[in-house]
């Protein structure tokens, strides 16, 4: 969430800056709405300070045995006209809510600016494409001698987009998840299990609500009101909601495996298909707490821990840094860890690592507090690390040999009881 401050100061500048990443964003009914909400509570201090006067006057004026008929009616009207303004006000902060709710955060200084992702920056690249002496299989076709995921069953069982690991490749998957929990472990990071269910208050914290509303997966009845994570940074940011973090405490550092649950699914076409994009899959994610000045150092620290990832699996990858209209909402600043995929014939995004300021704490009223001061909101970061759909997509492409087995990374291979090649 902005700052309303900012926007009442700087009102046409800030409304630039966020076109640059939105160009629908219209600040003036937010800024209307706080007007009209100021104006309110301003006028109900009025009259409730003229209400306790004139009440004190009725005191007086009965223990003189004098009619007060007149001066009861003037606070009977105010006593009516709070009650009206106080239900107007009600009706006007949701709105205000909804409105502040879905303006997305402000770019940082020097992000390009432009609304095609064919315009992010390439800021480094790792290793070279791999070449092949044979007709190189994508991940599908070599799934077909391999049989290490059912699709087909998938979707018996849920539709299509919701794939079924099985054997060597449920295996595999589970050896992805605890390399790179060890990782980020060895790294800093502590690990959490949170639950793959959160209340709609924690997404709106976490900036994935009112904007977006309808693209997550919801469990709502008589009972429940939840919604499925899309990503475990809305859990990890939820566990300080309303807190005050001490000082010495920070930087919090955080990683937790879940599956995540997006209602996008792949478009028509052979590079969507597969586990290029799907319902659900898994992910390790980095979710940081720091103060202001830490904030830039950290994005560094998580961004080089996700590449530490692929460095060991020994993939080919490049770092984009997102121009502003490619940024997410809640992002300041993001780069996207694109690693090679022979089979797709392009680069696909494996990490993304973003610095979103204090967008969301201000959104989760999460602070830090200073020896004898007053609190500050912290900074947050989050970052895949990482996603092992496309990850596991890159294993199988990357490594493929030529009579379609796939030979297993050597840091993988001590959580397969040492199997070295799939087929």
């Amino acid at each position: 969430m902005l700052d309303i401050k900012l926007l009442r100061k700087n009102a046409k500048e800030i409304e630039a800056k966020l076109k640059t990443k939105d160009p629908s964003v219209d600040l003036s009914k937010a800024i209307a709405l706080d007007e009209r909400i100021r104006d309110i509570k301003t006028r109900v201090e009025q009259l409730k300070a003229a209400k306790n006067e004139r009440s004190g006057e009725i005191g007086t004026l009965k223990r003189q045995g004098k009619d007060v008929s007149a001066i009861m009616a003037v606070v009977d009207q105010h006593a009516d006209e709070i009650q009206s303004l106080d239900k107007e006000l009600i009706g006007l902060e949701e709105q205000y809510k909804h409105e502040i709710g879905c303006l997305p955060n402000i770019p940082m200084d020097g992000i390009k600016v432009s609304q095609s992702p064919l315009d992010n920056v390439m800021i480094k690249e790792v290793g070279k494409k791999p070449t092949f002496d044979f007709p190189f299989k994508n991940h599908l076709e070599l799934n077909e001698k391999l049989n290490i995921f059912d699709f087909k069953r998938g979707v018996k069982l849920a539709g299509a987009g919701w794939p079924v690991y099985r054997g060597l490749g449920a295996r595999l998957e589970w050896a992805l998840i605890n390399y790179m929990l060890s990782i980020h472990i060895k790294n800093g990071f502590e690990q959490w299990m949170p639950p793959a269910v959160v209340r709609p208050d924690v997404m709106y914290s976490s900036g994935q609500l009112p904007k977006f509303k309808g693209q997550q997966f919801e469990i709502k009845d008589d009972t429940f009101n939840l919604f499925l994570i899309p990503t475990a940074e809305i859990s990890l940011n939820g566990l300080h909601i309303d807190e005050v973090i001490q000082e010495e405490d920070l930087p919090l550092r955080y990683t937790a495996y879940t599956p995540c649950f997006r209602r996008e699914a792949g478009a028509a076409g052979s590079q969507e298909r597969g586990l290029i994009r799907t319902h659900q899959f898994n992910k390790v994610e980095m979710f940081c707490y720091t103060k202001p000045e830490d904030s830039d150092k950290m994005f560094e620290s998580m961004l080089q821990s996700a590449e530490e990832v692929l460095q060991g699996l020994g993939l080919h990858y490049r770092n984009m840094l997102l121009v502003t209209g490619d940024m997410s909402f809640a992002a300041a600043r993001t780069v996207d860890v694109e690693v090679w995929l022979p089979g797709q014939n392009r680069y696909y995004e494996v990490s993304s690592v973003s610095n979103c300021t204090d967008f969301q704490s201000r959104r989760s009223n999460i602070k830090y507090r200073k020896k004898d001061e007053k609190p500050e909101l912290v900074h947050t970061l989050n970052g895949s690390g990482l996603a092992t759909s496309r990850l596991m997509v890159g294993i199988l492409e990357n490594n493929q040999n030529a009579d379609g087995s796939v030979n297993i990374p050597a840091v993988l291979q001590p959580y397969l009881g040492g199997i070295k090649k799939l087929g």
